[in-house]
């Protein structure tokens, strides 16, 4: 791509967020890569090391706990070690400055949050809470760790001995209701829309794109290759998030 080409897809962008009264942005774990989370799917994800049904599916949890936390454990410690990269900076000043109106995320690794954005839907979670599945009694990453430490797993309540698991949607489990109601509420309002770092594999978050499109919201899309949103997308990037995202806030606050 010319520079010319390329500058005139950044104006582009930035004209249809500068004129949006209720922008939005969809995140997957393409956004979290450059923060050294692999996506789990790619090779040298944690698919390639643990066969996900066995570990995280809601039939595990009942006949694997000791497998379900061996790989939490793993997963967990991937996490800890990330820090927000800048594309997760870039969508936190643009909501900062009243251009996104909030972030519906598929990842749980709490990126955004710790990047100061304010309105996220955690559509599958978040790996930085626990509760027991039993009496729903929460636990804290602090506590949970301790158990860890001392090589105590899985984890069991102290209250009831139920399960201790992470707050996230396991594969078998449905969305939880209050992320698709406040996600839901964000699509019906939103004129337009980023996607970044998904390619739309995964059901249902990947029909909420095209519901804004539907509704006549223009399409940003930032994403490396093909994906399964190139038939609604207005403006695409096919570059790293990290590069684009926050060249793209800094032209839309000048």
């Amino acid at each position: 791509m010319t520079n010319d080409n390329q500058e005139r897809l950044y104006q582009e962008a930035a004209e249809i967020l500068r004129n949006s009264k209720h922008a939005i942005a969809f995140t997957g774990a393409g956004i979290s890569v450059p923060s050294g989370i692999p996506d789990f799917r790619s090779p040298g994800g944690l698919w390639s090391k643990y066969n996900p049904i066995e570990v995280a599916s809601a039939q595990a949890l009942e006949m694997n706990p000791k497998g379900v936390w061996e790989f939490m454990v793993d997963a967990s410690d991937l996490m800890e070690k990330s820090q927000p990269n800048p594309a997760h900076y870039g969508l936190a000043q643009l909501e900062h400055k009243n251009l996104l109106q909030g972030i519906i995320t598929q990842n749980i690794d709490n990126l955004h949050q710790r990047a100061k954005s304010r309105n996220v839907v955690e559509f599958h979670g978040n790996f930085q809470r626990f509760y027991c599945q039993k009496c729903r009694t929460e636990y804290s990453l602090e506590k949970v760790h301790e158990s860890i430490q001392n090589n105590n797993i899985p984890v069991y309540c102290s209250n009831c001995n139920g399960l201790v698991r992470p707050d996230v949607v396991f594969f078998g489990e449905a969305i939880p209701w209050s992320a698709q109601t406040e996600s839901s509420r964000l699509v019906k309002n939103a004129d337009a829309a980023i996607i970044a770092g998904t390619s739309g594999e995964v059901a249902p978050a990947n029909t909420m794109p095209k519901q804004v499109k539907m509704n006549k919201g223009k399409i940003i899309e930032i994403n490396l290759g093909p994906t399964y949103f190139s038939d609604i997308t207005d403006v695409r990037f096919d570059e790293s998030v990290d590069e684009v995202l926050p060249k793209l806030a800094e032209l839309c606050l000048r």
